[in-house]
C-alpha cells in the first residue's frame, strides 16, 4: 500500500499542491475570524449535579461573576478633595457603557418611611458632592450609622473602602468587556497619580480579562518561540536552512488549519485551545525529522532521489502514522471527559496532528522531489560520533545488561511511587499566576479587608409560594441562623440576604437609628408588610433576592480564594448544619456559585484523568495490535510509555506541584506522544523480523540503530519546544512544559533501552536467539 501511496504522490504532485494552497487560503480565511472566549469556562458536564443547580441559580438570578471592584486603603478617605474624587471617579464608571450599577461611598442610599404611600423610600446619601470639609464629615457619620454598608464597601476598623461595579450581562461575555476594564483603569489611574496611592483590582470581570490578554499574548509568544526552537534545532541537525524553512513552513500549514478549523467548529480561543498552534509546531516537526532522516540515508547508500524518496514514504510511512495516531488518541480521549472545554480541545487537537501528519507526508516528498541532493556535508549528521557512540552503548547494555535495566526499572517505579502519595489535588482561581503578579496581590488585599471577591452563593427553594415570608416569616429566622453559622467561618465575607434587606428597613422604620438594625420579632416584623406590598422602594430592592411568587431566595456571600480542598472541607462541615437547620423534606437548599464550580471542576479534571488514561491505554494498545498479535509485548510495550508517567507524577509530589487543569492535562497527552517512540522502534523491530528475516538479536540490534539517531533528534526537539511553556506567566502552564519536557526526555531513554530489553527478554522465553552475532 505505501509503495502506492509514494507513486501517487509523485504522479500527482502538482493537483496535490494545489489542494493544500487552495484549503490553506480557505482556512487562513476561517481562521481570521477568529475570536476570543469571553464566557466563564465550563468545566463540568451538564449533567453534573453542581453545574446544574448552578444553571438553575442563574437562570432565577443572572449571573454571579458580574461584579468587578476597586479597593483603597487610606485613613484620610473622608478628606474632601480625597472624597470628592472617589465619588466622581465611581460616577464615571458608572456613566460607562456597559455597566449596570457602580455602588461606592458617594452612590450609598439610606431608607426613609414613607408613611402618606406607605412603603419605604430609598434616598440617596449623598445629593451633591461636598463643598466643605464638615460636609465631608457629615457624610462619614451618616455611612456609619448604616450597619448594612459595614463590610460591604467599607472596612472602618482598616480604613478600607470599595467601588462595586456590576457589569451588564451582554458585555460581561463580549470582546466589549475587555475595553471597559481598559478604560476603567484608566480612570483609575488618573485617581492613583492625582493622590500618589495604589488601588487594588478583583472580581471575576477583571480577573478573567487580564487572564484571557495573557492568554493572547502568550500564545503570539509561544508561537515565535516554537518556530524559533525548532528550526534551530532542525538546523543545528541537518545544517541545511533550506530543510529547515520546508519543515517549519509544512508544520505552519498545520498551524493555519488548526485556527482554520477552530473556527468551522464555531469553537473559540480558550486558555487551552490557545495551546493546540505552538504545540502543532512542536508535534509536527519530529514527522519531517524522520522522513528527513530516511531519506538522507537512503541517498547516502544509494544516491538514487527518486529511489530514496519512494523508500522514505514506503519505510517511515507506516510508523510516523501510528505515530501520529497515537499521538491523536493521547488528546482525543479528552472526548470522553464531557467537558466542553476539553472537548473542543481534544477534538481540534487530534484532528490538527493527522492533518498536520497528511501534510508533511505530501508536502516533504514533493518539495524533496524539486530540491536538489543535499550535499556530503548535509549528510554528516548521520555519522555523528556522539550519536553512535551513545547508541552503540545501548545496544551494549540491552543485550548484556538486561538485569541491570530491570533493577534501574525497578527502583525508579519504587521511588515515583512513594513521590506520587505525596501529591495533592488543589486548585485555586489564581494560583496559575505568580505570588507577586499584581492580580494575585491585589487578590490578598480583598481576602484580608473584606474576606474576598468570589461569589459563593446560598438559594433556597421553600417549595411553595411566599415561603419566604409566609408561616410567620420563619425562612426568614433560618436564614438568620444560617447566617450566624457562617459568620464563624473566616472565608466568608458579610452576606447580602433577604434578612440584611429587612434589617436595614426595620431600623428606616424605626426612625434610622443604628441601633434597631436587626431582624425584629415576629409582629414588629409583620409591620413592615404594608410597606413592602408594592412594587417600589424598598419592595423593589427587596425583590432582587427574590424570585416572583417569593417561594426561592438566595443569600450571597463573598469567599476567599481557599483552594478546591478547603472548600471540600467547607461544603462537608456547612452541608450538615444547612440541613439540621432547613430540613430536607420542606426546603432544598443549593450551595452554589462561580467560585464553587471552579474549585470542584478541579476534582472533575481529576477523576476524568484517570478514566482518559486509561482509555488512550487500551486504545493505543489496539494501535499495537497492528504491529503483533503477541498480547505480552503489546502489554510489556506500554511500560516504556507508563514509566515516565510514573517518574512525572513522583517528581510533582517530591516537589509540592499540584493537580490541577494544566498540569492534569500532561499525562494523556504525553502518553500518546510517548508512544510514538514505541510505534516506531516497534515497527522497524517488525520489519527486520518478518521482512527481512533477521534474528531477534539482529533485529534489535539494527532497530536501535535505524530508528535511535531520529529518535534521539525527536526528544531533542520535543524536550525543547514543551520547555518554551515554561516562560508562561501562569504557573500550571509552566509546570505542564517543563514536566512534558522530563516526560518525553525519560520516555526517549525507556523506548530506546528499556523496550528492546523486554523484547529480547521475550524472544529469550521463547526460546529463539537473543545474542548479537
Amino acid at each position: 500500500m505505501w509503495h502506492k501511496i509514494a507513486d501517487f504522490i509523485i504522479r500527482f504532485r502538482l493537483i496535490l499542491v494545489a489542494i493544500v494552497v487552495l484549503s490553506t487560503a480557505f482556512m487562513a480565511y476561517e481562521g481570521s475570524k477568529i475570536e476570543l472566549s469571553y464566557q466563564m469556562a465550563r468545566i463540568l458536564p451538564p449533567n453534573d449535579p453542581t453545574e446544574k443547580e448552578y444553571q438553575d441559580f442563574r437562570k432565577l438570578f443572572g449571573e454571579d461573576g458580574s461584579v468587578m471592584v476597586i479597593g483603597w486603603e487610606d485613613s484620610k478617605m473622608f478628606e474632601i478633595n480625597k472624597f470628592r474624587d472617589w465619588t466622581n471617579l465611581a460616577q464615571r464608571i458608572k456613566d460607562t457603557k456597559g455597566i449596570k450599577n457602580v455602588m461606592s461611598l458617594g452612590h450609598l442610599y439610606k431608607v426613609v418611611r414613607n408613611d402618606s404611600l406607605s412603603r419605604f423610600d430609598f434616598v440617596p446619601l449623598l445629593k451633591g458632592l461636598p463643598t466643605t470639609q464638615a460636609e465631608a464629615d457629615s457624610i462619614k457619620k451618616q455611612v456609619g450609622d448604616l450597619p448594612f454598608y459595614e463590610g460591604l464597601v467599607l472596612n472602618s476598623k482598616t480604613n478600607a473602602t470599595l467601588i462595586v461595579i456590576t457589569f451588564n450581562e451582554k458585555e460581561l461575555n463580549s470582546s466589549r468587556r475587555i475595553t471597559i476594564v481598559q478604560d476603567i483603569r484608566e480612570m483609575a489611574r488618573e485617581f492613583e497619580e492625582k493622590h500618589n496611592t495604589s488601588l487594588h483590582y478583583s472580581g471575576m470581570p477583571y480577573i478573567r480579562t487580564v487572564i484571557m490578554k495573557k492568554i493572547s499574548g502568550e500564545m503570539q509568544l509561544f508561537m515565535g518561540l516554537a518556530v524559533l526552537v525548532t528550526g534551530f534545532i532542525l538546523w543545528a541537525f541537518f545544517r541545511s536552512l533550506r530543510l529547515t524553512m520546508v519543515s517549519i513552513g509544512v508544520v505552519l500549514i498545520g498551524v493555519v488549519f488548526s485556527v482554520g478549523i477552530l473556527q468551522l467548529f464555531g469553537y473559540k480561543i480558550t486558555a487551552l485551545t490557545g495551546l493546540i498552534p505552538p504545540l502543532l509546531i512542536v508535534i509536527g516537526v519530529p514527522n519531517c525529522v524522520f522522513l528527513l532522516n530516511k531519506y538522507q540515508a537512503e541517498l547516502k547508500s544509494h544516491s538514487d532521489k527518486l529511489k530514496a524518496i519512494r523508500e522514505m514514504v514506503v519505510q517511515v510511512g507506516l510508523s510516523i502514522f501510528l505515530a501520529n495516531a497515537t499521538t491523536a488518541i493521547g488528546f482525543g480521549v479528552f472526548y470522553f471527559t464531557n467537558s466542553a472545554l476539553l472537548v473542543e480541545f481534544g477534538i481540534v487537537a487530534s484532528i490538527c496532528v493527522m492533518i498536520t501528519f497528511v501534510l508533511c507526508l505530501v508536502l516533504l516528498p514533493i518539495t524533496l522531489y524539486y530540491m536538489d541532493v543535499p550535499k556530503a556535508r548535509h549528510l554528516r549528521h548521520l555519522d555523528g560520533k556522539w550519536a553512535m557512540g551513545f547508541l552503540h552503548k545501548v545496544d551494549y547494555l540491552v543485550h548484556h545488561r538486561r538485569r541491570a535495566i530491570y533493577i534501574a526499572m525497578v527502583i525508579v517505579i519504587a521511588i515515583s511511587a512513594y513521590g506520587m502519595t505525596k501529591i495533592k489535588a488543589i486548585g485555586y482561581v489564581v494560583d496559575d499566576l505568580p505570588k507577586d503578579d499584581p492580580i494575585y496581590v491585589d487578590l490578598r488585599f480583598f481576602e484580608s479587608n473584606f474576606n474576598g471577591v468570589l461569589p459563593f452563593e446560598v438559594m433556597i427553594d421553600t417549595k411553595q409560594p411566599n415561603g419566604v415570608f409566609g408561616n410567620q416569616a420563619k425562612t426568614l429566622y433560618k436564614i438568620k441562623a444560617l447566617q450566624n453559622e457562617l459568620a464563624s467561618y473566616k472565608e466568608f465575607s458579610k452576606p447580602i440576604s433577604a434578612v440584611e434587606a429587612s434589617r436595614f428597613l426595620y431600623q428606616a422604620y424605626r426612625g434610622g437609628n443604628g441601633k434597631y438594625y436587626v431582624l425584629p420579632g415576629v409582629l414588629e416584623l409583620s409591620k413592615l408588610t404594608d410597606y413592602v406590598k408594592s412594587e417600589q422602594g424598598g419592595a423593589q430592592q427587596l425583590n432582587t433576592f427574590l424570585n416572583k411568587d417569593r417561594s426561592i431566595t438566595r443569600v450571597s456571600f463573598q469567599m476567599a480564594d481557599v483552594g478546591s480542598e478547603r472548600i471540600k472541607e467547607l461544603i462537608k462541615e456547612i452541608r450538615p448544619k444547612v440541613d439540621s437547620i432547613f430540613s430536607p423534606d420542606q426546603y432544598k437548599v443549593s450551595l452554589t456559585g462561580h467560585s464553587l464550580v471552579f474549585l470542584k471542576s478541579n476534582d472533575y479534571l481529576l477523576g476524568n484523568l484517570y478514566e482518559s488514561l486509561l482509555i488512550a491505554i487500551v486504545l493505543i494498545a489496539l494501535v499495537g495490535m497492528v504491529l503483533f498479535r503477541s498480547v505480552s509485548i503489546i502489554l510489556l510495550s506500554k511500560l516504556p510509555c507508563l514509566i515516565p508517567l510514573a517518574l512525572t507524577a513522583g517528581i510533582m509530589g517530591y516537589f509540592g506541584i499540584y493537580f490541577k487543569p494544566t498540569t492534569i492535562l500532561v499525562f494523556s497527552i504525553t502518553f500518546g506522544i510517548a508512544s510514538d517512540g514505541t510505534v516506531y522502534f516497534l515497527t522497524r523491530y517488525r520489519q527486520e523480523i518478518y521482512q527481512r528475516g533477521r534474528t531477534p538479536s539482529e533485529a534489535i540490534t539494527q532497530s536501535i540503530f535505524g530508528t535511535g539517531l531520529s529518535m534521539i533528534y525527536t526528544a531533542a526537539i520535543l524536550f525543547c519546544g514543551f520547555a518554551i511553556f515554561a516562560a508562561s506567566s501562569f504557573g500550571g502552564t509552566a509546570a505542564m512544559g517543563v514536566m512534558v519536557s522530563i516526560t518525553l526526555l525519560v520516555a526517549m531513554c525507556t523506548n530506546l533501552i528499556l523496550l528492546p530489553a523486554l523484547l529480547l527478554s521475550i524472544a529469550k522465553r521463547q526460546g529463539k536467539d537473543v545474542l548479537p552475532s
